[in-house]
């Protein structure tokens, strides 16, 4: 266990000044937008009813590889690059946007000599962030104390494997999600080609290895595939898995009982004729589980699928440029209406409308320009 850094409330970092922040419409939602290898942290303001982004600037100047935003408490997490495997706290200020530096975490116990956490993000409890660490192969739980604080490190599980790609010569854990029952942790490894399953027990908020003999193990992607993000469906027996190197999305059933993984459909997110890189990056689902979106850096393009409601499986629906390059990650609002597309190597974040019917994206040629986005957290 590795005990919380002591918070340090004298580094409060807001960066906005009291003029500026007057100047600012209050009203909406607020989006915290991580920069990659900028060490910085940038709002926008967002108003969801007439679909308007306003840049607040920066907020912060802290590595900033993922965030995530408490969905309660006015708390955004902030994951750095750097070596050890940092996780900032800060209280956010919902007038003007602004952000106080409230506490920090050290989550690896020897430093990995490179810096990389790929993910974080809250469990549906509520009450654990769920740590995914690029550098070391390995992911963490932290619970969250009920003002949205971080607690200490409780436990850290290190992923093996490696794959025939040049970047896979080690496990890379990129993302880490809890299934519907919350028994077991689901843990995407890059570099390992392998999803990882993991006893979870949400009293203690640890995940840990499951040493019986019939206990869940891994399941195995194509070698060379690079798995990346994990979705799994509202009704709790699918999961959708998205491959970064080969692009591809992977319909998987779940038993809950077993914590197994059974492959039942494979598509891609290339285009027809797609030559050039490939790399597929973000993955998430509608609300009401009808509709998958997927981003595509090779092709920077957005893919939309359809979700058979008996089935679960997909059919592609909708292909569309992504409003600039390299569309690292994208965030759906709560309301359900809205996309918000970070594409990294142009420099900006992008507006898409979803339709609530046929969940069709629609750029509405709103952007704001940002230091290499990303990710995008919300605050409504």
């Amino acid at each position: 266990m590795l005990a919380a850094i002591t918070a340090s409330t004298a580094t409060a970092v807001p960066l906005l000044s009291a003029a500026s922040a007057a100047a600012e419409d209050r009203h909406g939602d607020l989006l915290y937008v991580g920069t990659w290898g900028k060490n910085q942290v940038h709002a926008i303001r967002f108003d969801p009813v007439r679909g308007t982004m306003a840049a607040l600037g920066a907020v912060a100047e802290v590595s900033s590889n993922w965030v995530a935003v408490h969905p309660t408490r006015p708390v955004l997490y902030v994951a750095g690059g750097e070596q050890g495997g940092f996780i900032r706290a800060f209280r956010i200020d919902d007038m003007s946007g602004a952000l106080r530096r409230t506490g920090e975490i050290q989550t690896e116990a020897v430093p990995s000599g490179s810096g990389g956490l790929s993910y974080i993000g809250l469990d549906a409890d509520q009450d654990t962030l769920l740590v995914a660490d690029f550098a070391t192969g390995s992911a963490a739980t932290v619970p969250i104390r009920p003002d949205g604080g971080l607690g200490a490190v409780v436990s850290s599980v290190q992923d093996t494997g490696s794959g025939p790609n040049p970047r896979q010569a080690g496990p890379h854990t990129h993302h880490v999600v809890i299934d519907p029952s919350r028994r077991f942790a689901l843990v995407a490894d890059f570099g390992a080609d392998r999803v990882f399953v993991r006893a979870y027990d949400r009293t203690t908020h640890r995940l840990s290895v499951d040493m019986r003999a019939d206990a869940p193990g891994s399941y195995a992607t194509a070698p060379g595939s690079g798995p990346r993000r994990l979705a799994f469906h509202p009704q709790g027996r699918t999961v959708y898995l998205l491959n970064e190197l080969t692009a591809d999305i992977q319909v998987l059933s779940w038993d809950a009982r077993t914590g197994v993984l059974t492959p039942r459909q494979l598509l891609t997110t290339n285009a027809p004729g797609h030559v050039g890189p490939t790399s597929a990056a973000e993955l998430a689902l509608s609300r009401d589980g009808r509709h998958v979106y997927a981003s595509n850096r090779g092709d920077n393009a957005l893919v939309a699928f359809s979700v058979d409601p008996r089935t679960g499986l997909l059919t592609e629906t909708q292909r569309l440029p992504c409003g600039g390059v390299t569309p690292w990650s994208f965030t759906m609002h709560p309301g359900g209406r809205w996309l918000f597309v970070a594409n990294e190597a142009s420099g900006t974040v992008n507006l898409f409308r979803v339709h609530p019917g046929s969940g069709h994206l629609t750029d509405t040629g709103t952007s704001v320009a940002v230091p290499n986005p990303d990710c995008v957290a919300v605050r409504s």
